[in-house]
């Protein structure tokens, strides 16, 4: 069955958080998409929650100021408002157990359709959202919970939220969504590895030389400096975003495309992660901290100048680091992972270097370098893959130059594309768990990161190295790959 063009079961999409940044700026506008291409259920209903009291057409005036902006492509005046046919709103303060027999009674009829409740909340709140639901019976089979990030600050905090949640829900009923696994590209990046032969040959440490992960940002913290500054880069973005990307590069081959299956061999690469003593993890990372520059020919202030920050804050907003696996595939080969706020532009990448061939015929500047066979899985701003090589320069010398073959998106498929929300919102309500994390994962992702963590602490003395806003990162960062020979994607 086409899942293309298959309209969804029949459903009702909750989203607590009604109000909120993220149901404005994503969810809705992700689920206008889908509703524009045909592939929700003419029965699909979206239930908006939120505090205060609110009428349907003032919630619908709200989410036209707040949402319909964020629609980037494919608007229709007909289709949007067919869409807001779709939408109710209904007082619910997430706290307060008594609000929940109405939600019950708004929600009850059809054993059959799927009840999606979306916690688009602080994490504080998970628990009792999740207890209140199962008091008034909205926690049987056909019900599924999807868990924004950041799911606790270390391992401890983090168990004792699952803990809570698990009280009430099955594990099969959890959908803890990282968006970054809902990109076209990344997922062409499975179908490139397990589908083609040309491929997964090279796809070890005979023929790699290092993996490259980045995820940059050229926008600072924002009015969120009260919530970052207790969080950081390494638990926003590398234990779980940056992470999930390793996985998906460096799985063994899955028995099938099942949920299980695939999240199975995820869980083996989490698992084979070497992890850090205190002596790696003052050789083997880097964090680093905004100061004051320029983004894009506009000048920006320094961490420590923004809403909401301590003047004495030692938060990072920068972090590369190497990472090792030591399984058969891998041994020896380094992933390069880094994410920073502020930096030289937006980016995220996945970059494959190849090895060099053993023996070199051709003399000129760019033979003898791995650099001239690689793979780039481009996230962000635009999804494309690339893979570079050498060819030979027109004339009669046998000079090489570097060329790469594209395939755009755009061009090679003449389909829409759904953006990453829009294809995990469906996969929920079709039940489909592959492209979402399980917990053991979890467990194990914040069990490699927690040493850093802990050992960061303890260098109090130590602070965050400061790099310029609207560069690459702190000096260290090149240091880290210099020393074994290579540099980033973009020094190359």
């Amino acid at each position: 069955m086409d899942t293309r063009t298959t309209p969804t079961p029949a459903f009702d999409m909750v989203l607590f958080g009604g109000a909120g940044d993220l149901v404005m700026r994503k969810l809705l506008p992700s689920l206008y998409q889908a509703h524009a291409a045909g592939l929700l259920n003419q029965q699909g209903r979206i239930l908006a929650l939120g505090r205060k009291e609110l009428s349907r057409d003032d919630y619908l005036a709200f989410v036209e100021k707040n949402s319909r902006q964020h629609v980037k492509a494919h608007f229709d005046a007909a289709a949007w408002d067919s869409f807001c046919a779709r939408i109710e709103y209904l007082k619910v303060d997430a706290s307060q157990p008594r609000d929940f027999p109405a939600l019950a009674d708004k929600l009850k009829g059809d054993d059959d359709r799927v009840v999606v409740c979306y916690l688009a909340t602080a994490p504080n709140l998970f628990a009792g959202i999740c207890e209140n639901l199962a008091a008034v019976g909205l926690n049987s089979g056909n019900v599924r919970v999807v868990l924004e990030k950041p799911l606790g600050t270390d391992l401890d905090s983090s168990n004792e939220i699952n803990d809570d949640v698990a009280r009430f829900f099955k594990e099969e009923q959890l959908y803890r969504i990282d968006h970054y696994l809902g990109k076209e590209s990344v997922q062409n990046l499975m179908a490139i590895r397990f589908a083609n032969a040309l491929f997964e040959p090279l796809w070890r440490r005979e023929w790699i030389h290092d993996v490259q992960i980045t995820i940059s940002e050229d926008l600072g913290v924002g009015s969120r400096g009260d919530f970052y500054d207790g969080t950081g880069a390494l638990r926003d973005m590398v234990q779980n975003h940056l992470l999930q990307l390793l996985c998906i590069v460096a799985m063994e081959p899955p028995a099938n495309m099942e949920a299980d299956a695939v999240r199975d061999e995820k869980l083996k690469v989490l698992k084979a992660l070497r992890p850090f003593s205190e002596q790696d993890v003052a050789a083997k990372t880097v964090r680093g901290q905004y100061k004051a520059g320029a983004v894009g020919g506009q000048p920006v202030v320094g961490y420590l100048s923004e809403q909401g920050i301590p003047a004495d804050s030692q938060t990072e907003t920068f972090v590369a680091l190497k990472a090792e696996i030591d399984n058969w595939r891998w041994a020896g080969v380094p992933f390069f992972l880094r994410t920073g706020k502020r930096m030289q532009e937006r980016l995220a990448e996945i970059v494959i270097n190849f090895r060099d061939v053993p023996h070199q015929l051709f003399n000129g500047p760019m033979s003898g370098s791995h650099t001239a066979n690689r793979l780039v899985i481009r996230l962000q701003p635009e999804e494309s893959i690339r893979l570079y090589f050498l060819a030979k320069e027109p004339g009669d010398t046998m000079r090489l130059q570097p060329a790469y073959l594209d395939l755009d998106f755009y061009k090679a498929f003449k389909v829409r594309r759904a953006d990453a929300y829009e294809r995990l919102l469906l996969d929920v309500i079709r039940g489909k768990l592959a492209l979402f994390m399980r917990r053991d994962e979890l467990i194990e992702a914040w069990r490699w990161v927690e040493p850093i963590m802990d050992s960061w602490s303890r260098s109090s003395n130590l602070p965050p190295k400061q790099y310029t806003a609207g560069t690459w990162g702190p000096a260290a960062s090149s240091a880290l790959l210099s020393r074994d020979g290579i540099g980033w994607h973009e020094e190359c």
